[in-house]
């Protein structure tokens, strides 16, 4: 006699719960990459806006790099601008918050400075 084997796999109520958390992880995900793309435009602009030589100059530079990335987030008032030595140093830290369900948040810190 022959032992008849458990079939394995996913119930389809195992499949629905899958899915609902693949459709929440990817709504979660899609708030979450325009705002690491506009950190990455951030840290492009402090990093031209380096180049300048007083603070004046550093926040023109900032915000005319922003002005062409549409970064609205943080702006050339907010930076912190210093010296190490000889070169001009360009620092940030601002925060982005996305909603996610009634009042819970996804709090994202994002900070840096120029190269």
């Amino acid at each position: 006699m022959k032992l008849k084997q458990q079939q394995r796999g996913l119930t389809f109520m195992g499949l629905i719960i899958v899915g609902i958390l693949l459709a929440l992880a990817g709504v979660v995900f899609a708030q979450v990459v325009p705002t690491y793309i506009e950190y990455i435009a951030v840290q492009k602009a402090v990093d031209k806006a380096a180049a300048g030589s007083t603070v004046a100059e550093v926040r023109q530079i900032f915000d005319k790099a922003a002005t062409i990335d549409d970064i609205r987030t943080i702006s050339a008032k907010d930076l912190v601008v210093g010296k190490e030595g000889d070169r001009v140093v360009v620092s940030y830290a601002y925060t982005r918050e996305i909603p996610l369900a009634g009042p819970a948040y996804l709090l994202m810190k994002y900070e840096g400075r120029s190269k």
